[in-house]
């Protein structure tokens, strides 16, 4: 009977056009009746829970899969978000991943890093977990956001603050190895573009920045060089249709080296990332 239902549920879905809508009725279903995805089948009939055709509904309407289930998966992480928190995307995934084998490629004992605009807190806590000895910092601005953030790195290595991401970690400056940032970089001009799961659930503050979307990543440029010793790394999450743009900011003349875009696991152009150069 279940299994019936998701695949109803999955045609709901796809009508009302969600993007993944057989991989969400079954999350919903999984999520209503205490089991892992691939346990659905051993739900007997007798347990069918009706309230699942609630969170179906929710789902129609474009309500964010994280907000009904309260979960995001990151990597290896199980994270707390809601309202008021930008929900992590697997996209960010592949920054992570370059991030990671940048840390590890340097050879130092106990890596500094900083994490921007941190949100959910799913990139420094991946951080955290993946390169074992790391010191990870984060900053996020919103007190909303940080409802979540702060139960996300409970009982964590990342040391969470709240403030301005241009004005972070004044007593970290010159001794960063890495600066990570997901920031915000949605041309104002492309609201009605975005998807209904991000414009009217993520919080603003999270999406847009500016006429381009570059306003923020202008300002992350210049606290990337102060946060970073010579030779130490950044690296900036952007929209796929600035690929090119965003290494053009971190130029020779303002301090950089071997500033390049990097795609994403569709091909597209995801992220950017600069070397401080040497004195």
């Amino acid at each position: 009977m279940l299994l019936a239902e998701v695949a109803q549920a999955t045609q709901r879905l796809a009508d009302a056009g969600v993007p993944s809508p057989r991989t969400d009725a079954e999350e919903l279903a999984a999520y209503l009746h205490g089991v892992k995805r691939g346990q659905l089948h051993t739900v007997p009939d007798a347990d069918f829970d009706a309230r699942y055709w609630e969170v179906v509904a929710r789902r129609e309407a474009r309500e964010p899969l994280q907000h009904i289930t309260g979960r995001a998966y990151f990597r290896y992480l199980e994270l707390q978000v809601g309202p008021g928190v930008f929900v992590p995307r697997p996209e960010t995934e592949s920054v992570v991943g370059w991030a990671i084998d940048a840390v590890r490629a340097m050879d130092v004992v106990e890596p500094c890093i900083v994490d921007l605009c941190t949100g959910s807190g799913a990139i420094a806590l991946a951080l955290a977990q993946e390169v074992p000895r790391s010191r990870v910092h984060a900053v996020e601005l919103s007190e909303d956001a940080l409802r979540w953030t702060r139960k996300n790195v409970e009982g964590s290595r990342v040391e969470l603050r709240q403030g301005d991401a241009l004005t972070a970690f004044p007593d970290l400056d010159g001794q960063v190895d890495l600066v990570v940032s997901n920031p915000p970089y949605i041309p104002l001009t492309e609201w009605e573009y975005v998807a209904p799961e991000a414009r009217d659930h993520d919080p603003q503050m999270a999406l847009f920045s500016g006429e381009d979307g570059l306003d923020l990543i202008r300002g992350l440029e210049r606290t990337a060089h102060r946060l970073l010793r010579p030779g130490g790394v950044v690296v900036v999450e952007h929209a796929d249709t600035q690929g090119g743009q965003v290494p053009w900011i971190f130029t020779e003349e303002r301090g950089w080296a071997d500033a390049a875009d990097h795609p994403d696991l569709n091909n597209r152009p995801r992220f950017a990332t600069a070397r401080k150069a040497l004195p």
